[in-house]
């Protein structure tokens, strides 16, 4: 995977209570493949993460939400938990942001409950996904065709349902990012 992101900068838009292991495992990934991350939060600081029963590490913010803009970054990680994503589908920022994402056809990841925060864009209508399963209803409501496996790509949209499908979600996920944005459909 070495190199295959070279010169990407992805956006890793969080806030506290994702689940750690899915920011911290991709992020690795995406890092070793070359690419620049940047945490982006809420609030400026430090968020804190969510470890499997309780509470995780604190990570340092890159840059808050409203400081950044779609058209700087080649591709797009959402993390789950359950706290985080409920959180950021709340925030109309974070939704502006993921939707430009979402219309421009650049990669997006998301993995577990990150799905929760895409259906607030109402782009998911005929798109096959994945996610915890809890998220089941959400996104058929949503009008994606939910099935139940461990990655799922789409169009540049890759999704996964919990952290013991990390290996492969890192994997689709920086196949996908290298590839680049894909025709809006």
């Amino acid at each position: 995977m070495a190199n295959n992101l070279q010169g990407k900068k992805i956006a890793i838009v969080v806030t506290d209570g994702f689940e750690q292991v899915e920011l911290t495992e991709p992020k690795k990934a995406l890092e070793e493949a070359g690419a620049e991350t940047h945490l982006i939060a809420l609030k400026e600081g430090e968020v804190k993460g969510w470890n499997h029963t309780d509470w995780g590490d604190k990570f340092k913010v890159d840059k808050t939400i409203g400081n950044v803009n779609a058209d700087d970054y080649n591709a797009l990680l959402l993390p789950g938990g359950v706290m985080s994503p409920d959180k950021l589908r709340a925030n109309e920022q974070v939704v502006n942001f993921v939707s430009q994402f979402m219309e421009s056809g650049k990669p997006v990841a998301a993995i577990c409950h990150g799905p929760w925060t895409l259906i607030e864009t109402g782009k998911l209508q005929g798109k096959k996904m994945t996610s915890y399963h809890t998220l089941k209803t959400d996104l058929k409501n949503a009008g994606a065709e939910w099935v139940d496996q461990e990655v799922v790509v789409d169009n540049g949209l890759i999704t996964s349902r919990k952290p013991d499908d990390i290996p492969a979600f890192n994997k689709k996920m920086v196949e996908e990012f290298a590839e680049g944005r894909h025709e809006p459909r």
